[in-house]
């Protein structure tokens, strides 16, 4: 009798030790018993907003890449500096003079880098042509792309990345993202896929070998002649199915200003010239339309769905905005921003760390975790960034990145943060609502992981963790 009670006393012990593990412990517990840090390494943050104090810390203050997680220093960057209502403009122009439906002059884009442009837009160009009563340009059709420098892709960003969606070809001027919706659906046996490519347009060529319901044709294939820089859409294989891909084009500007062009000769216009110039506008152009949106529309999908190129354009404008330029704008234009603020916002000194883009995509990033931790604790302690930014971030289980992540548990619904992913790397940063009422900042990049999933579920394992203190 007295020994059962004894081991009743025990056991009654070791529960209320495990009751009264602190937060710190269970992330502890996690880290030395987690098999995807075997062979890998982790830095994390946490920090108790409600409270103000901080809660956890590994390896914080190590460098490692961060991959999307860095849209977060572009996004807190841009709503300070910037603000939420901050306007990107596409501006539509004209030189000389329109007698009877005949413009004896120029017609001029200029690009405001509004990586939110779409056909739809575009059209709106073309149509405003038409309500001038413009009939015939006698003139040229000409993009003004001054804005940035002439360089597509940003520094340290992977070469065989060109055809894929997420790496568009940087411009002012970009049309749907600077891609192509491609879609191929079966026809009948052995006959080759239906193919169907939006935007419509004459700037790309497509090339379908592929074979309906024909398993020895092989998988399907789709891609681009981009290692010639080509614009012709390879299409290969057995098609069973309907199925739909993004892939980029070559020259952004020139897939924007040859749509342009070509949707003008549907709708009945006539372009003298065949081709397109690219030039700045004269002063004395008259602007007929400008196509405005806020910044807020940028930064949703740059976090919702980490669009590498929404962040990008947030990177440049910036750049021009901070420098207080008009033209020519570059990579370190961007950079010198987010230093500028880094150090003169956050105190924190812009030589400790590496960023060289606005997306996490380059190789050269180098941030630690205490740094994200800062731009989260920044955002929470200014309302008109914290408002905007919160709203964009991907909900647990519900939306954006995180759409299919945390959906069993307490964590649903209960975080939002930012997701981030490249070989190699496996970031997760923002905010989780603990039950206790608490509201937790956390910064968790897993560096030198083969296999994400693991990495993510390492994390998923963190917000739950969170969540339920």
């Amino acid at each position: 009798m007295r020994q059962a009670l004894l081991l009743f006393a025990f056991w009654a012990c070791l529960t209320v030790s495990a009751g009264a593990q602190t937060l710190a412990e269970k992330l502890d517990a996690l880290v030395s018993t987690a098999s995807v840090l075997q062979t890998s390494e982790v830095g994390i943050c946490v920090y108790d907003l409600t409270t103000g104090i901080p809660i956890y810390r590994y390896q914080a203050d190590k460098l490692y890449r961060p991959a999307s997680i860095e849209k977060i220093v572009t996004a807190v960057t841009a709503l300070s500096e910037l603000g939420k209502d901050y306007p990107y403009q596409t501006r539509l122009a004209y030189t000389g003079s329109i007698e009877e439906g005949r413009l004896k002059g120029d017609v001029y884009v200029v690009g405001g880098f509004d990586s939110e442009f779409m056909e739809s837009d575009l059209e709106l160009l073309a149509d405003t042509l038409c309500r001038s009563g413009i009939r015939q340009i006698d003139g040229r059709l000409v993009g003004d792309v001054s804005m940035t420098d002439s360089v597509y892709w940003g520094k340290g960003w992977s070469w065989d990345d060109a055809p894929e969606a997420f790496q568009p070809y940087l411009s002012p001027l970009m049309l749907n993202r600077g891609c192509v919706d491609v879609t191929i659906a079966p026809g009948s046996q052995g006959a080759a896929g239906k193919v169907e490519v939006s935007p419509a347009s004459d700037y790309y060529q497509t090339d379908n070998r592929t074979l309906s319901r024909t398993p020895s044709a092989g998988r399907l294939r789709i891609t681009r002649d981009w290692m010639e820089h080509g614009n012709r859409i390879l299409l290969r294989g057995n098609v069973t199915s309907r199925q739909s891909t993004t892939i980029s084009l070559y020259n952004s500007q020139a897939f924007f200003m040859e749509t342009l062009r070509y949707q003008l000769e549907q709708k009945g216009i006539e372009t003298v010239s065949d081709s397109v110039d690219y030039a700045s506008v004269p002063a004395e152009a008259l602007t007929i339309y400008i196509r405005r949106r806020p910044l807020e529309e940028i930064l949703h999908r740059a976090l919702k769905e980490s669009d590498n190129l929404a962040a990008e354009s947030m990177f440049y404008h910036l750049g021009m905005k901070c420098g207080h330029k008009t033209a020519g704008t570059g990579s370190k234009d961007g950079q010198k921003a987010i230093y500028r603020f880094m150090k003169d916002s956050l105190g924190l000194s812009p030589a400790e760390y590496k960023i060289v883009d606005g997306s996490g995509v380059s190789l050269y990033n180098y941030v630690s975790p205490d740094l994200i931790m800062a731009y989260l604790k920044y955002a929470y302690r200014n309302p008109r960034i914290y408002g905007p930014l919160y709203e964009a971030l991907p909900i647990a289980g519900i939306d954006g990145t995180l759409k299919y992540r945390m959906r069993k548990g307490k964590a649903f619904r209960h975080v939002r943060a930012k997701t981030g992913t490249v070989t190699g790397i496996c970031s997760l940063a923002g905010y989780a609502s603990g039950i206790s009422g608490h509201l937790y900042a956390f910064v968790i990049i897993n560096q030198n992981v083969l296999k994400a999933r693991q990495a993510r579920d390492f994390q998923d394992k963190v917000c739950e963790i969170l969540v339920s203190n």
